[in-house]
């Protein structure tokens, strides 16, 4: 679990990080303030089967867009991305042609998302 650029409220990725715990997954959370060259380090340093990114502060179209590039150039194929937080519909399909997996925004049931996970995840 990871949150991007400057956005600083992470209650929320918290929360889904708990939540995925205890649906009984091993989540690692990254951090506030975190650079899409950092989370990628942590994807290949944990060998990371999914990626969730948390972002509240509007800034999800450039910064999904780094880290997307990012994982392409490492090379990493192999890793479900999931983003969350303040989406707005019509920036939803460009995250998608992105390769973001899923969008879940706020008032999503958890147990949709362990849904998609354990019926994605690659193994």
């Amino acid at each position: 679990m990871a949150k991007l650029g400057l956005d600083g409220h992470d209650l929320g990725a918290k929360m889904i990080a708990s939540f995925l715990r205890d649906s009984g997954m091993e989540v690692i959370y990254t951090g506030r303030h975190q650079t899409p060259d950092q989370v990628v380090a942590a994807v290949i340093q944990e060998g990371a089967d999914v990626l969730g990114v948390s972002i509240l502060s509007g800034a999800h179209l450039g910064l999904v867009k780094k880290l997307m590039n990012k994982m392409k150039d490492k090379e990493i194929n192999d890793c479900l991305v999931i983003v969350g937080g303040l989406i707005p519909k019509v920036d939803r399909p460009v995250l998608k042609k992105m390769g973001v997996h899923a969008i879940f925004s706020g008032g999503t049931d958890i147990e949709d998302v362990v849904t998609f996970i354990t019926e994605n995840i690659q193994r």
